[in-house]
């Protein structure tokens, strides 16, 4: 699907609800990069990106509130009304010259987050953030083409290597268990340290 397309979105959890009755996990995981210097930057690239990056989480967030409030609480199967994982990036926090519609798209989904958590925790909905680092997916490859290419991204990472996409499937598995049943509203990077200022790791 689509997600910035609201009727796409909405087909979607069609689809999701008649094959499996119901939903109790919602990972908003759609995001794009369209990149340009700001100066040359058109209104349709930036608009691509806020529309799937950020408005695509709205229209998950809110069709997953909507059935999890429609069917009611089934604590047999979880503590929690439902629980919706938004993925953000380092870049909420962390500026990048060269891409300013992904990092505001990134920045946007932050209070997104916080507001929907707010909004819902009467609900016993949680809704969290994850933010990943650099990790080994495609939308990575650029910045490890060459070894030295490779060397350089590691500058940034304190812990030294490139995160694999488990180490992102194993937050959300355990985010959205029971086990972290009174956490909502909170952005948790994953990262190696990329938001610790390497820079200053030296004294400055």
């Amino acid at each position: 699907a689509d997600v910035s397309q609201e009727d796409q979105v909405q087909a979607m959890f069609k689809g999701a609800i008649d094959r499996f009755g119901t939903l109790h996990i919602v990972v908003a995981n759609a995001g794009i990069q369209v990149d340009a210097p700001l100066l040359d930057m058109t209104l349709a690239q930036w608009q691509k990106v806020i529309d799937v990056n950020l408005t695509g989480q709205f229209l998950c967030i809110r069709e997953a509130a909507r059935e999890f409030t429609k069917r009611g609480p089934q604590p047999d199967i979880s503590r929690a009304l439902g629980k919706i994982i938004c993925m953000s990036s380092v870049h909420e926090v962390i500026p990048w010259a060269g891409h300013v519609n992904y990092a505001s798209s990134k920045g946007g989904i932050m209070q997104l987050m916080k507001t929907s958590a707010q909004e819902l925790a009467p609900h016993k909905i949680r809704v969290n953030s994850i933010a990943p680092g650099a990790i080994a997916t495609p939308i990575n490859l650029s910045a490890r083409d060459t070894p030295e290419e490779e060397k350089a991204l590691l500058t940034l990472i304190p812990y030294n290597r490139v995160g694999d996409p488990a180490d992102i499937g194993n937050l959300a598995a355990w985010l959205a268990s029971d086990e972290a049943d009174y956490i909502t509203g909170q952005t948790i990077f994953m990262d190696g340290g990329m938001t610790l200022y390497p820079g200053f790791a030296d004294n400055g």
